[in-house]
């Protein structure tokens, strides 16, 4: 039994020692194994390259009437007749006849002018036949003789003016009888509609008031931060006008002028953009209604060389950038400009640098980081 214990005790301890051997040693591969770990945080980043930049400038306005007119009777008389499309919301074109006074004085009194006019030339035509007359005996008289009363020259001088005073009123009684028919100055909307059939009318009694359709105007502010964006000459440019809704309208239009003063309340210059044909009477093109609120938006300068970065990325004037050894580096921008959810930066990158999309939770300069992604720069556009 001794001999028993004496060999066993040998044999356990050499056994027990190969299995603490083989524990530590897997305990020795498990620390290996974790110290391999890659603790680095993982980003994905996006190479830069610059683009030129054309900014695009927007702002509000009214859609307005390029011209409104108050129609008034400019003879008295009773209402006749009027268009069929001369009530409120009625669309009438240039020289569409509005309404009918009853013109039976007024073609009276053309017949009278017209007859008065025609006594004036038979008179005229006697006087300067006597005129004639005297003139051929004159001939044969001393010239002391001769006066100008006696060649008729007043005579025919008072017949010259009788003709042309016959000819003047001649010519108002036309005109009185031309406006017994009131017509469209041009296209227009019917806005409101003041007489009817039967009624008298005084002359100056306002009739109706007009909108021109045949062209409107959008007045827009410009904002401060928007001036230097500007391009050197305005006039001319197109822009784009939209109304927002669920029936939304786009229609084209051109910037006319600017109105060359500072509103005192909002120290804003205001321009104005002209559309033509807003009611679509000439096109296919929906009408856009006056009283329409409308965006308007037209191109400005552009920008060269400009890097275009989501505003998300920007950081108090800051981004962070990839080095070549993928060590995180924070850059210091300028942007110039921000556009929607854009900034637009002309300072602080260069080309190929790497913008880091993806930021650790705690970001810091020299951070070791792994790439996962990496987008190239689009170089195929350069004006956007």
């Amino acid at each position: 039994m001794k001999t028993i214990w004496k060999v066993a005790i040998p044999f356990a301890v050499l056994i027990g020692g190969f299995g603490i051997k083989t524990a530590i040693e897997a305990s020795g591969k498990e620390e290996t194994s974790q110290a391999q770990v890659d603790t680095r945080p993982s980003v994905r980043v996006e190479a830069l390259s610059p683009i030129d930049y054309t900014v695009t400038i927007e702002s509000f306005g009214e859609v307005r009437p390029l011209e409104s007119t108050t129609i008034a009777a400019q003879v008295a008389g009773e209402v006749v007749s009027w268009h069929a499309n001369f009530v409120p919301g009625g669309v009438v074109k240039r020289g569409d006849l509005l309404f009918s006074i009853e013109d039976d004085a007024y073609v009276a009194a053309k017949l009278q002018a017209e007859s008065e006019l025609i006594e004036a030339k038979s008179q005229l035509i006697e006087e300067q036949a006597r005129a004639d007359v005297a003139a051929r005996e004159a001939r044969n008289m001393p010239k002391q003789q001769v006066s100008d009363l006696y060649l008729r020259k007043p005579q025919v001088l008072s017949a010259q003016a009788r003709v042309k005073s016959a000819e003047a009123r001649l010519r108002i009684a036309q005109r009185d009888l031309d406006n017994t028919q009131v017509k469209a100055p041009y296209d227009a909307l019917v806005v409101t509609r003041d007489i009817g059939v039967g009624q008298y009318v005084n002359v100056g009694m306002d009739a109706a008031r007009l909108h021109n359709i045949e062209a409107a105007e959008v007045v827009f502010p410009i904002a401060g931060f928007d001036g230097q964006f500007l391009p050197e000459s305005l006039t001319g440019s197109a822009a784009q006008i939209v109304t927002r809704g669920k029936n939304s309208i786009a229609r084209q239009g051109v910037i006319k002028r600017d109105l060359g003063v500072v509103d005192e309340a909002t120290r804003m210059t205001n321009l104005v953009v002209r559309i033509d044909d807003p009611y679509g009477l000439e096109s296919n093109e929906p009408a856009l209604k006056y009283g329409s609120y409308v965006e308007v938006s037209f191109s400005g300068t552009t920008l060269d060389n400009v890097f275009k970065i989501k505003q998300d990325l920007v950081n108090n004037n800051r981004v962070w950038t990839l080095d070549d050894e993928q060590k995180m580096v924070q850059r210091t921008v300028n942007v110039v400009r921000e556009e929607a959810d854009t900034f637009l930066i002309d300072s602080g990158l260069s080309t190929g640098d790497r913008l880091v999309l993806t930021l650790p939770e705690y970001p810091q300069n020299g951070m070791e980081v792994v790439v996962i992604d990496e987008k190239q720069p689009q170089t195929a556009a350069r004006t956007e």
